[in-house]
């Protein structure tokens, strides 16, 4: 195109969008998206470069040409004249002080809220050997249901060896996708290598009547991040569902805990076996759970008069029993003697299936023999100790 001596050059809004005007060779902008910023949803603007470098451009074009060339004399098709107030506060805000930036950790994005935030806290009682979980609330649920809301709950599991044993549930709470639980869940037996090996997964799920429970999101807490007896408050945002991992060491199987009480009474010259509470018993029977009972014997038994057998308790893998037994024996005899404790599931019309056993005396090692010696060398004290149950029981016939 040829231009007329004394004719105004003029240039149109598409070549401003498309070229950098100011005196010397044509630069080409990269994005033109960069005179276009979009903002995350609830940050301030930051400097967009391609910008500055215009203003900053034009500004010392104007000051060198003022009045000389019409060319670079600013038209109302000058982006710089669109966005001259943004353009002066980002000069400002590169020149002056440096904003306090907001806190990125604070800030939600679609993304991590589209399922909605949990919030609860955990207590390891050390002394109780138990795992306090208080499921407070949810907030902003994904909708599951037709009506758009959801009828959520809560299950937790232990990882590694996530199963029935191990999972606990609040209650449902009908068409809400912001629901209120209040509701403490607790693991008992829980000891301190399972505070460092073991990690808490927290699934919030919703209840259909007529078809398969849907899960809507999940969070997962390292139990090594607690500190004994201190609350820890959480509010996570609930993650997709991730796959757990079934290449867990074989060893790290368990058949279940067992909490026995010791006490050798001076006054009715005997040992007082309690038995208390299993926790995380392996399921045997077809519907997942099983139907738990223990028996005990002291031995070597020469009588076969030292069977103990506690009541039944019917499908559950967390039974609680709570009954005492005696062996009439002198204390000097106690160190020449073994207490062999099983759990055994009931099933009727067929041989009962043998589920885990521990043995504590004088033969025994780690905690069982620290259990057997804190109750010889305490009379008339009740001691309490979590043991872990074993696939095999030397010295024991494994037939009821």
């Amino acid at each position: 195109m040829t231009q007329r001596k004394g004719e105004k050059t003029t240039i149109s809004i598409q070549e401003h969008m498309a070229i950098d005007v100011c005196p010397g060779p044509i630069q080409p902008i990269k994005q033109i998206s960069d005179y276009f910023p979009r903002y995350p949803r609830g940050l301030p603007p930051t400097v967009p470069p391609a910008l500055i470098r215009a203003s900053s451009l034009r500004s010392s074009s104007a000051s060198q040409n003022s009045g000389d060339d019409p060319a670079c004399s600013h038209t109302d098709d000058d982006p710089g004249r669109a966005f001259g107030g943004a353009a002066a506060a980002l000069s400002h805000a590169a020149t002056g002080k440096k904003e306090e930036e907001p806190d990125m950790e604070g800030y939600d994005s679609d993304d991590s809220t589209t399922l909605g935030t949990l919030d609860f806290s955990l207590l390891y009682d050390q002394e109780n050997n138990a795992l306090h979980c208080t499921i407070n609330k949810a907030k902003g649920l994904k909708p599951m249901d037709h009506n758009g809301l959801s009828d959520p709950y809560v299950k937790l599991h232990l990882l590694p060896g996530a199963s029935k044993a191990n999972k606990l549930r609040t209650k449902t709470l009908r068409n809400t996708l912001n629901p209120v639980w209040s509701e403490t869940l607790t693991y008992y037996g829980i000891t301190d290598e399972d505070m460092v090996r073991k990690t808490l997964r927290i699934s919030v799920c919703d209840e259909d009547k007529f078809r398969h429970n849907e899960f809507i999101g999940e969070t997962r807490i390292p139990l090594k991040k607690l500190k004994p007896n201190q609350t820890k408050n959480f509010y996570n945002c609930l993650e997709k569902q991730l796959p757990i991992d079934k290449t867990d060491d074989k060893s790290l199987e368990e058949r279940g805990r067992i909490m026995i009480s010791l006490k050798y009474s001076s006054q009715k010259s005997g040992l007082v076996v309690g038995i208390v509470r299993c926790a995380h018993l392996a399921a045997m029977d077809a519907n997942g759970f099983s139907d738990p009972y223990v028996k005990t014997y002291l031995k070597p038994d020469e009588n076969k008069k030292s069977k103990h057998k506690t009541a039944v308790k019917k499908k559950t893998l967390n039974p609680e029993f709570n009954e005492e037994f005696f062996y009439e024996i002198k204390y000097a005899d106690l160190s020449k003697k073994t207490l062999e404790v099983t759990v055994w599931d009931y099933d009727i019309g067929k041989s009962n299936d043998f589920i885990g056993g521990v043995s504590l005396g004088i033969s025994a090692n780690g905690e069982r023999l620290k259990h057997w010696f804190d109750c010889l060398k305490n009379k008339d004290k009740k001691i309490e100790r979590w043991h872990t149950l074993t696939n095999e029981l030397p010295g024991t016939t494994f037939n009821d």
